[in-house]
């Protein structure tokens, strides 16, 4: 193999997506969520899997939803025509004017984005969010019909459609959600308006809020919006596969130390592989001791601290040898079970993991 060749060698860690998973888990929200249109939130290059590719396998969502003008750009001009809602909304007047050029649905969340509108031409339907509780993005509810007005005055304006967000829906008993339900509710009632509210755990979990409009993120991708319930129990499949390979096998002796810092220490004499991936593909750095990857038909659980390259799996009673497939997640091992370990989320991972490792 020449040198160069050599330089232009991807890593063994890579990712797969699954487009007849991603139609699968959009077929889910239809069984849950059945007399809703549905918005794909395809936002951060969605999740990690690709825009363009998740675009394509979940073309039949009635709309998709992105972070900001430029995410949703560059889909139009990859030849997507689906109507596109832009949470961020506009952050000026360039801005606005990219989404009038290029038909963007942009998300009104404070009122001098609504005022700027009115130096605005063209047409937009645009979407009005109300902070009914989650105090992240939104309009006031005392706000509301000032800002309503502004919107339906402005000539710039064709529909305007309503939306909220949850910010407890992951535990469908929180004492909040009703609450903003109720908020949502009394305020949109007003309005002959189209609203939205539900997303992937709201979906599920909270019929009530499965209004006009239901916004699916990280279940399209099969992974549980929910913390009591599995992706497995909902029904959903995994779209993206996390692999690599098996690079090292070696036996170690009791009360030797394994990686940097030397945290922790074999327990008995025992093999430890070597597998090929690392926080520079994507894996969390601070996954623990005990968090499974996936060898020959057994979870092993990694050893010693995540480096730049590489993971030390316990390989006790186990039949490896370098070269075998390991999965980091996938079918056969849930994101959501790494992610547990890691102490952090299914998104992290995904998004971590979707812009660093190489694709087959």
């Amino acid at each position: 193999m020449s040198q160069e060749s050599c330089w232009h060698r991807r890593r063994a860690a890579r990712i797969e997506v699954d487009g007849d998973a991603l139609r699968h888990n959009l077929g889910r929200v239809r069984d849950y969520a059945p007399n809703s249109r549905i918005i794909a939130v395809i936002k951060a290059n969605a999740y990690g899997h690709d825009v363009l590719t998740s675009a394509i396998h979940l073309g039949s969502a009635d709309a998709f939803a992105l972070a900001m003008p430029a995410e949703a750009v560059a889909l139009r001009e990859a030849g997507f025509s689906q109507p596109m809602v832009v949470l961020q909304g506009y952050a000026d007047v360039d801005e606005l004017g990219v989404c009038v050029d290029y038909d963007l649905q942009p998300v009104i969340h404070q009122q001098w984005q609504a005022e700027l509108l009115h130096h605005a031409s063209g047409g937009l339907d645009v979407w009005l969010k109300i902070d009914t509780g989650m105090h992240r993005l939104g309009v006031p509810l005392h706000a509301v019909e000032h800002v309503y007005r502004m919107l339906a005055s402005s000539a710039a304006v064709d529909n305007i459609r309503l939306m909220s967000h949850f910010a407890n829906a992951d535990e469908p008993s929180h004492s909040l959600n009703n609450n903003q339900l109720e908020n949502f509710i009394k305020v949109t009632s007003r309005y002959d308006a189209e609203r939205s509210l539900a997303n992937s755990a709201a979906i599920i979990s909270n019929a009530d809020s499965r209004l006009e409009w239901v916004r699916p993120g990280i279940m399209l991708y099969g992974t549980s919006p929910l913390r009591s319930r599995s992706a497995q129990e909902l029904g959903l499949e995994p779209a993206m596969q996390f692999e690599t390979r098996l690079i090292s096998v070696q036996p170690i002796r009791k009360g030797e130390a394994i990686g940097y810092g030397s945290t922790w220490h074999c327990p008995e004499d025992m093999p430890v592989g070597i597998v090929a991936a690392g926080y520079g593909d994507g894996y969390p750095r601070h996954a623990p001791s005990g968090t499974p990857v996936w060898i020959n038909e057994q979870l092993c659980p990694i050893v010693g601290r995540v480096s730049m390259d590489s993971v030390c799996v316990d390989l006790r009673g186990v039949n490896a040898q370098p070269g075998d497939r390991v999965v980091l997640w996938g079918r056969e091992l849930s994101v959501d079970i790494v992610a547990a370990h890691a102490e952090t989320i299914s998104y992290e991972l995904l998004c971590h993991a979707g812009n660093s490792a190489s694709r087959l």
